[in-house]
């Protein structure tokens, strides 16, 4: 199988399931994912109203650069990246894009 394909379902998969988690939540937003295969832009999109506040928020972005995960940005308590290498993805081909480039070489992951 095409690395990439695949790591296209473990991503829809993961951001599913902390969409549904999200969802799950006391709270009056509602949660999102948005998959764009032919761009590689995976989102967890966060919006609506409670009470007078409203929010539209991205609380998970991943991109697939390549054959690598791109970690842009995670607002998860336990982290995605731990999501994903429990799903059998490889430390070496996910990127801490939010840490900056000259950080990377001590996270563990990918340096790009």
């Amino acid at each position: 199988m095409d690395t990439r394909i695949g790591y296209r379902e473990i991503i829809k998969n993961i951001l599913q399931s902390h969409a549904d988690y999200r969802a799950s939540l006391l709270d009056a937003y509602n949660s999102q994912v948005i998959f764009d295969d032919e761009r590689g832009q995976y989102l967890v999109l966060d919006i609506g109203w409670n009470g007078d506040r409203y929010l539209h928020s991205t609380p998970i972005h991943l991109s697939l650069i390549g054959d690598k995960i791109w970690i842009q940005y995670d607002d998860t308590e336990e982290g995605i990246a731990n999501d994903l290498t429990g799903a059998g993805v490889s430390k070496s081909d996910i990127v801490l894009g939010f840490r900056h480039p000259k950080v990377r070489q001590y996270t563990g992951f990918a340096v790009a």
